[in-house]
């Protein structure tokens, strides 16, 4: 499985924020998200191939129980599978971070899934010659509630830029079955804190008027946008 960094720190998104955690970053992705804040996994993955074995052994160092599973695109490595089940038989709690457009049979607390709307298909990037590719594959229901019933705890998480989102949003979650207000989490696009406090004071009315939940980007206010945190 091709890593492109493991870590410990704090989890800074979803319902475990503020959790310490270490992180294995799985180096690869199937799409090509116009703003991803982790280019060194997906548009030019970095890396080295690691055993499963190592991957373990190296997540024992840091004695920390909370374990996320992230990319890049984890859920596309063949790995995942015997990862998962060695992290959960070890008695660590997994948490796998996805865009739910694969399955694999994973073992898993948390599935936390962030459903990629069309704010993210690159036009412009590069002539536009992932565009058509990354629409295509962007969303995968199917996938998705796949995972969802492959986890007792399960989060949807939307990546919004505009209010305009949330018409999009209302017509993935219509797709979707099993889920309640609480399990939808909508967090602003950004990598600085300044333009995640921009978008929080709209989105965080948008919250209110919904019952969807608010998700701050707390590891980008804490740390700023460093690979490491």
């Amino acid at each position: 499985m091709r890593v492109a960094e493991i870590f410990h720190s704090i989890q800074g998104e979803g319902k475990l924020v503020g959790v310490p955690s270490v992180f294995v970053r799985a180096s690869g992705c199937n799409l090509r998200c116009k703003w991803c804040d982790t280019p060194y996994a997906s548009w030019e993955p970095e890396g080295d191939e690691q055993t499963v074995d190592e991957i373990v052994d190296a997540i024992r160092l840091y004695n920390c129980r909370h374990v996320v599973l992230t990319g890049g695109e984890p859920m596309i490595m063949s790995e995942i599978t015997e990862l998962s089940y060695r992290l959960h038989a070890s008695d660590f709690h997994v948490t796998i971070e996805t865009a739910g457009t694969v399955f694999r049979p994973v073992s898993m607390h948390l599935a936390s899934i962030s459903p990629k709307l069309s704010n993210s298909t690159p036009h412009k990037i590069e002539n536009g010659k992932f565009a058509q590719l990354h629409e295509k594959s962007r969303l995968n229901f199917d996938a998705i509630q796949k995972l969802i019933g492959a986890a007792p705890e399960f989060q949807l998480k939307f990546v919004v830029c505009t209010e305009a989102d949330l018409g999009e949003i209302k017509t993935a979650l219509s797709r979707i079955r099993g889920w309640q207000e609480p399990d939808v989490l909508l967090m602003p696009e950004g990598v600085t804190a300044e333009s995640l406090e921009e978008r929080a004071t709209w989105l965080t009315e948008v919250c209110r008027r919904t019952g969807f939940r608010y998700c701050p980007r707390l590891h980008i206010e804490l740390f700023g946008n460093k690979r490491g945190t």
